[in-house]
């Protein structure tokens, strides 16, 4: 892929951002574009950050902190993919947010080494808003009881919830699963727990974002719209992630 065709892939995502949030009545700036640059090279990412993206994407904790050393110290790194409790200390250095908390255990493990260098984590709960079983993520019904338990944790903060919707060929088939998150949002929003604010709605990917922005969305994750096809060939569990 040129450069050229980056260029051109992200003015494409951002006139379809744009529109998505001129039809529900949504400023531009509500929507946060999250570009996934998995296994994308450097030079890539140079190029993208150069057209103004400034907050990248990565499902491995390894990926995240090796581009993070080599790459502008500005860019606000998402770690989005599935965290194992033995990588937390390195991601907790480097990522702005956590999008995928899915468990107290990891919960646990986030609060024992922000604690250790007093840093305050801000995290997502991961919801399987579409009951899939290769998909990661808590129940609907589960997540107020995990955000309430992980509310006591001093060097933690909940800012809101992320799910990722099934991959489909029409986006109208998700909207249900994102209307559903948004509602789970504003109900666990006027409970008023103490180191909770539902203030970010992760979800949306490359074929699914507008239809996501329409229903709430604050935060979308797109990779192959921008960045072309992976360089590898993904388990489906991944491509949520995208």
């Amino acid at each position: 892929m040129t450069e050229q065709d980056l260029l051109d892939n992200l003015r494409e995502v951002e006139e379809r951002i744009e529109r998505a949030c001129i039809r529900s009545g949504r400023k531009r700036e509500d929507v946060t574009l999250i570009a996934v640059s998995k296994t994308k090279p450097l030079a890539m990412l140079q190029t993208v950050y150069q057209a103004g993206i400034r907050e990248f994407g990565e499902n491995k904790v390894q990926e995240l902190c090796e581009k993070a050393e080599n790459l502008n110290s500005d860019i606000h790194w998402h770690m989005i993919g599935h965290l194992q409790r033995i990588k937390v200390r390195q991601v907790i250095q480097k990522a702005c947010l956590i999008h995928s908390v899915d468990s107290l255990r990891l919960a646990e493990q986030i609060e024992l080494e922000a604690s250790k260098c007093d840093r305050i984590v801000p995290i997502l709960i991961e919801v399987n808003v579409a009951g899939e079983e290769t998909k990661y993520g808590v129940s609907v019904l589960e997540a107020p009881e995990l955000i309430q338990k992980i509310s006591d944790f001093a060097h933690i903060r909940v800012k809101g919830l992320m799910t990722s919707a099934p991959y489909v060929s029409n986006s109208e088939e998700n909207r249900e699963y994102f209307k559903n998150l948004y509602q789970l949002c504003i109900d666990i929003q006027k409970k008023n727990i103490d180191n909770v604010d539902m203030e970010i709605l992760s979800m949306g990917m490359t074929n699914d974002y507008e239809v996501a922005i329409e229903e709430g969305a604050t935060h979308i994750r797109v990779g192959t719209g921008v960045f072309g096809e992976r360089f590898y060939q993904v388990k489906k569990e991944d491509e949520a992630n995208v």
